[in-house]
């Protein structure tokens, strides 16, 4: 089958079509037809070897965690039946015709391959974090980064469950955050007495951290500790006492559930480009430059 394999870290140009072996399901496993596959910043992260604490790269890999596409052969006790539409997480890489899964759930017939293809990563993530920061009815929860991917799941869970939201957002973005139902504010500097002012004298509860700019300080600044802030995007959150949040004990399982619940009740999804396979380096090559305008996605079948 063909994918996407590296075996060396560095810039895209170590990402190579290759032909590698059929996966073959084992017991209570399904092997999945890939349609679409997720671009995420995790992807690039770990080809530059960023992720790998100096550690070197042992064998070919396959980036990529998130999937949707079609079951086509299954072990045995498995809980899923040829022929049924999926979407999830695959630990060995998804930037491949074929992938042994490691968490799916049952695609509904009426999202799109695109769509479930951008849940999984996004989804989870949001409701992990907004479960650390432990945000409630009625408070105010600042979100940086409320245009990307992350930030829009997050923005839109929030303030389905009552949050109050300011988003921070490029100048061109700002009316999107509104449209998600927060307060839009600008980023770059001035970004603290914007807030301020948006917050109309109301005191900020949380910080939600999706971009990684350096916003930590002032965001402490602003709350007055470290107490509530959270980032999964800023390294120097481990010297300022800042949680930064790379994953968890979430129950995959149940957040897919979950994150299709959302979707169900009006959750939007913003698409950046789809790219061809063999086009997988121009696609990250895009989510490294930061400004993707929507999910990234790569069109396997």
């Amino acid at each position: 089958m063909r994918a996407i394999t590296f075996a060396e870290y560095g810039g895209s140009e170590v990402l190579r079509l290759s032909e590698v072996p059929m996966p073959e399901p084992g017991p209570g496993q399904v092997r999945v037809a890939v349609r679409r596959a997720g671009v995420n910043p995790l992807d690039w992260k770990i080809r530059s070897g960023a992720m790998a604490n100096g550690a070197p790269l042992e064998s070919p890999q396959i980036p990529g965690v998130e999937l949707s596409g079609v079951v086509d052969a299954v072990g045995d006790n498995a809980e899923f039946s040829i022929g049924e539409e999926v979407f999830g997480w695959s630990n060995a890489g998804s930037y491949a015709e074929f992938v042994v899964p490691t968490t799916i759930g049952r695609k509904p017939a009426d999202l799109s391959w695109d769509d479930a293809a951008a849940l999984p990563v996004a989804g989870e993530t949001s409701l992990r974090v907004l479960r650390l920061l432990g945000v409630k009815a009625g408070e105010l929860l600042l979100i940086h980064g409320a245009s990307g991917a992350v930030g829009r799941f997050a923005t839109q869970v929030a303030v389905k469950n009552s949050v109050t939201v300011i988003g921070t957002a490029g100048q061109h973005n700002l009316d999107e955050v509104r449209s998600l139902g927060a307060i839009p504010v600008r980023y770059g500097d001035g970004w603290p007495d914007r807030v301020r002012e948006a917050a109309s004298g109301r005191s900020v509860d949380a910080v939600f951290d999706t971009a990684g700019h350096g916003v930590l300080p002032d965001s402490i600044e602003l709350l007055g500790s470290t107490e509530r802030v959270v980032t999964i995007a800023d390294p120097a959150a481990f010297e300022l006492g800042v949680p930064f949040s790379s994953g968890g004990d979430t129950d995959l399982a149940e957040a897919l559930n979950e994150i299709l619940g959302y979707v169900r009740g009006g959750l939007q999804i913003a698409h950046g480009a789809s790219y061809p396979l063999e086009d997988a380096a121009a696609a990250q090559e895009e989510s490294q430059n930061g400004h993707p305008g929507g999910k990234l996605t790569i069109v396997v079948s």
